[in-house]
């Protein structure tokens, strides 16, 4: 009987000590993902405040800052679960950290949903929308759908990026749309609305367009509308690509990296590409930034900027100004069809003088792109 249970004693051991190594093995793997989810954490809160210019790494932790946040979230609970508590301290404290920065990405939906007919006569509607020239690859030409969308959506302000003028003029539909607005494309020639078809910035609006121009060509134009008594001017601005392509990014979702030889290479290629165009958005921001400061009416800042909440870009752009999103949003939003959904790179900002009243993204296929619909009011004192 002796030698029964040494035996069986002796096998239980050796389970005990396998599992133990495992263990020791596993604790080692996460420690080590611990301590790198910290620095990649500190590092992305610290990405708002870093002019790309100046470091390379800084914009392409922005650009993935929705998933750092949840791989620091399952780190921390993994070294709670296994009672490790400095290990989950330090990982907590990058978890509470974050929380003041969750609202750039997600808000609860904690209020009852209301009539959206139940707006007073203050309120007016935006809507921003990069419509890739009217063409979607493997769907075509858009421009019925997108005048039907807007057709229901009846929006009193609409900024196009990425407009082709005399496409939409050919269409039926959307030149009916069209005729119920007024519109400007900036200062611009004939010759230059003929020589960048799809690449322009459009503003239409169903109120009075005092003045308009550009302030950079193929990115950046602003209108001067009469909304009742008041001047209001609205910024409309499509920064510059990231030049991922449809391919890059097929190849980055798909994993394909792990197992090509040539992944070096084109991991370097897309890393420059978004580095060096971080930094051209950092420059145009200046640029439009120095005309913001100079205007004396409330403001409307839509458009696509291509850079996520946790960037230089946006941080810039957004200062001093109201972001609907964080105003007035719901769940989580993003507004670019691709990387899994979760790139909010389209915004609408406001001044002031003008309350967020309601925040949307429709559900819609017509661009890689998805509208951004917010209402505003009007201050009482501006009556």
């Amino acid at each position: 009987m002796a030698e029964y249970y040494d035996g069986y004693g002796s096998r239980d051991g050796n389970k005990r000590s396998r599992r133990s190594v495992l263990m020791l093995l596993l604790d080692a793997l996460m420690t080590i993902l611990a301590y790198g989810g910290v620095v990649a954490m500190v590092l992305t809160l610290c990405a708002p405040y870093v002019n790309p210019a100046n470091s390379r790494i800084f914009p392409i932790l922005g650009l993935g800052a929705p998933l750092t946040y949840v791989a620091v979230v399952l780190l921390a609970l993994y070294w709670v679960i296994r009672w490790r508590w400095g290990r989950a301290g330090m990982l907590l404290v990058c978890v509470v950290a974050g929380l003041f920065r969750l609202n750039l990405y997600y808000k609860p939906d904690f209020r009852r949903a209301y009539d959206s007919d139940n707006y007073g006569r203050r309120v007016f509607k935006v809507l921003t929308y990069n419509i890739r020239g009217f063409y979607l690859p493997r769907s075509g030409w858009q421009e019925e759908h997108i005048a039907g969308f807007l057709g229901e959506q009846e929006p009193d302000i609409i900024c196009f990026q990425e407009f082709d003028h005399q496409r939409a003029a050919e269409d039926e539909s959307f030149a009916q749309l069209a005729g119920r607005y007024r519109m400007t494309l900036g200062n611009r020639t004939e010759e230059q609305n003929r020589a960048e078809r799809g690449g322009q910035q459009a503003i239409f609006s169903k109120f009075r367009i005092l003045r308009s121009g550009t302030i950079i060509p193929r990115t950046s134009i602003w209108a001067d509308l009469l909304v009742g008594d008041d001047t209001v001017r609205v910024f409309n601005n499509h920064l510059h690509s990231t030049e991922i392509t449809p391919r890059d990014a097929k190849y980055l979702t798909s994993h394909r990296y792990v197992s090509d030889t040539a992944r070096e290479e084109k991991l370097r290629s897309i890393m420059y590409r978004l580095r060096k165009n971080s930094v051209l958005r950092a420059e145009q921001v200046d640029t439009i930034r120095s005309v913001m400061a100079a205007t004396p009416y409330p403001m409307i800042v839509c458009g696509d900027f291509n850079d996520t909440p946790m960037s230089f870009v946006y941080r810039q752009m957004s200062r001093g100004l109201n972001d609907a999103f964080r105003k007035c949003g719901r769940g989580y939003s993003y507004t670019f069809r691709g990387f899994f959904n979760t790139l909010r790179i389209d915004y609408v900002l406001s001044s002031d003088a003008l309350a967020v009243r309601s925040y949307e993204v429709p559900e819609v296929g017509y661009s890689d792109h998805l509208p951004v619909v917010v209402r505003l009011e009007r201050s009482e004192e501006n009556d």
